[in-house]
């Protein structure tokens, strides 16, 4: 997918820190989600100061949007504070409905089911969850919707590792035959950047600027 439009659009997706059921290896869907740890609050404060030097040198960031998950909030409200913007919610960049798994060991779900979500992604993973295709086409809908309203901006989101694999899918082309076995490495507190827009030729291009950047998190306070 590419943005038709003579000025360059950029999308900055953000995943969340460190979050409590990252650490105890839980499923960590809207029902038990406990927000970030102390030192999630600190990975993602770091990157905000990050995006905000790079917002002095003249890369504004123009729109930052966040999932409604716990951790995404408390993650973009981190950089709506640093960066000067309002935090808007959008339903759409929640993660994957994770129905009966919510709360759950991952290490339980991924014996019973086999593997990962996306290891037999159009099969739920456990009773009343989204198959990891559906998630995918509901993720890359709404990103969609999201690069078209704001064409020639800036946009940042506060997103979940699987917002992340989205938007790589649908920005990089990929056949939906893929997700099985195509992965991106997705950190804590990473930032992954896309530029949509026209060469000097005006052909329309997608170029994958960082992917899992955490230079940010390599240095000391």
């Amino acid at each position: 997918m590419t943005v038709s439009s003579g000025t360059t659009t950029r999308l900055l997706l953000a995943r969340h820190g460190q979050a409590e059921c990252n650490v105890r290896g839980r499923v960590g869907g809207p029902k038990t989600c406990t927000g970030l740890t102390a030192l999630g609050r600190e990975q993602v404060a770091r990157l905000a100061a990050r995006l905000a030097a790079e917002q002095r040198d003249g890369r504004t960031v123009d729109v930052l949007c966040s999932g409604p998950r716990r951790r995404l909030a408390e993650s973009g409200l981190i950089l709506a504070a640093e960066l000067g913007r309002t935090m808007v919610t959008e339903q759409g960049l929640d993660g994957p409905h994770h129905g009966e798994a919510d709360g759950r060991l991952w290490s339980d779900v991924e014996s019973a089911f086999g593997g990962a979500p996306h290891a037999h992604p159009d099969r739920p993973y456990a009773q009343g969850a989204e198959p990891w295709n559906d998630y995918l086409r509901r993720a890359t809908a709404h990103l969609r919707t999201l690069l078209d309203h704001h064409r020639g901006q800036t946009l940042l989101l506060t997103v979940h590792g699987e917002t992340v694999q989205a938007a790589c899918h649908l920005l990089l082309d990929l056949k939906p035959a893929s997700s099985s076995h195509v992965t991106f490495r997705t950190d804590h507190a990473s930032l992954t950047c896309f530029a949509l827009g026209q060469d000097r030729f005006g052909n329309q291009t997608t170029t994958l600027v960082a992917l899992n950047d955490t230079a940010h998190l390599q240095h000391g306070p």
